[in-house]
């Protein structure tokens, strides 16, 4: 097993294990970058302003540069350093803060009405109601929820080396409506009294203007919850499965559920691994890194190291102090890690209140290709996967 297979192995655990106890931060020579396995070092490496999250020299992957997926990538604050990626975190993450994750459930409840999702369809609860949910809470109108699901699930293409020819060019048409789409919403006079009017407000007043950062970092927010969050869903009605002794005859509350994606978010990661670039030779624990080496982070190794969670092979629901680095650690931790968690639990939640738990052991899966995403296709029994 190599560590991109491992994201969608049905079991990269006993790797992950083998990798920590070989050396938390290893050398590969075969692939040239190292690996960071251990939890204290992957912290470390997260942490460290000289650890960026591109390459100097290639901001924008070299095979979007020239497209609109490639404008809107570049000007990411989770893709930038410094002053690129403190202002518009300044404006953004405030606004995230102010959202009320008790009201998610009502969102997510007029999105399925609204979307008119069949119980009998997982794949599209997780892909288009999280989304959906973000974009009701920017301030899009049910009318156009759809079409925005749409075009994120068809811009987050150009974010995997994996993605051909096709997808980068639906990528780039994702990007450029999207794009337009949000000028036309901010152009609008009554950005109304939610998430948008707060963010909007903060940004008139802040010292830092860029619509065109600001709209990138929008679209951000639809194209990170899209892929991540539907694989914290996918992940969690796979823990439903593989644990149904924990869930048998237990009611769904929204405080259960919730418990379980949080432990499916340290236990099985949507997001198995990530990179870091060093910018300048610097020493990570005991080795020590030069300029332009690659860092493979895996973040779901760090999940399960002892040192981080005691007893981590165990799926526990009522684990203490909970370390999770799925959503990253430090400088370019996800700043919506609470509405990311809130809106997986609320989706659940509203799918097994629509069909009982035990029908959820009628799908089968397999993990959509990818080198760092662990995302879950379902299928019933007897059905052939596409």
């Amino acid at each position: 097993m190599t560590p991109f297979e491992a994201a969608t192995h049905v079991d990269p655990y006993d790797y992950y294990s083998r990798l920590r106890r070989q050396r938390e931060l290893l050398f590969d020579a075969d692939r040239g970058l190292w690996i960071a396995s251990g939890a204290c070092v992957v912290e470390a490496i997260l942490q460290h302003p000289d650890c960026w999250v591109r390459p100097p020299h290639e901001p924008i992957p070299a095979a979007i540069a020239q497209g609109a997926a490639g404008n809107i990538f570049g000007r990411l604050m989770r893709m930038n350093e410094g002053m690129r990626h403190q202002c518009p975190r300044r404006v953004i993450e405030p606004a995230l803060a102010s959202i009320d994750t008790e009201n998610i459930a009502g969102i997510v409840a007029k999105v399925v009405e609204t979307l008119d999702v069949s119980v009998d369809n997982p794949n599209e609860w997780m892909f288009a109601l999280p989304v959906s949910v973000i974009a009701s809470l920017i301030g899009f109108t049910s009318s156009q929820l759809q079409e925005v699901a749409q075009l994120t699930r068809d811009f987050v293409a150009c974010l995997s080396p994996l993605s051909d020819e096709a997808q980068l060019s639906k990528a780039n048409c994702g990007a450029a409506r999207l794009s337009q789409i949000f000028q036309a919403l901010l152009s609008n006079d009554d950005n109304g009294s939610g998430v948008l009017s707060r963010l909007y407000s903060d940004y008139q007043t802040s010292a830092w203007k860029d619509d065109d950062v600001l709209i990138a970092n929008l679209i951000g927010l639809l194209s990170q919850t899209c892929e991540a969050t539907a694989g914290l869903i996918g992940n969690t009605l796979i823990a439903l499965q593989r644990n149904s002794d924990l869930f048998e005859g237990m009611q769904a509350t929204p405080t259960l559920v919730a418990e379980w994606v949080a432990e499916v978010a340290r236990y099985d990661s949507p997001v198995q691994n990530t990179r870091r670039f060093v910018a300048k030779r610097c020493t990570i624990g005991d080795s020590v890194l030069e300029a332009g080496d690659t860092i493979l982070l895996m973040l779901a190794a760090a999940n399960r190291d002892p040192c981080a969670n005691p007893d981590p092979d165990r799926f526990l629901l009522k684990r203490t102090q909970r370390k999770i680095f799925s959503f990253g650690s430090g400088r370019h931790q996800c700043p919506g890690q609470p509405l990311a968690l809130a809106i997986a639990s609320e989706v659940v939640l509203a799918l097994l209140h629509r069909q009982p738990a035990s029908s959820v052991r009628a799908y089968r899966w397999r993990y959509l290709p990818s080198l760092n995403g662990r995302i879950p296709q379902f299928c019933r029994d007897g059905e052939i996967q596409q």
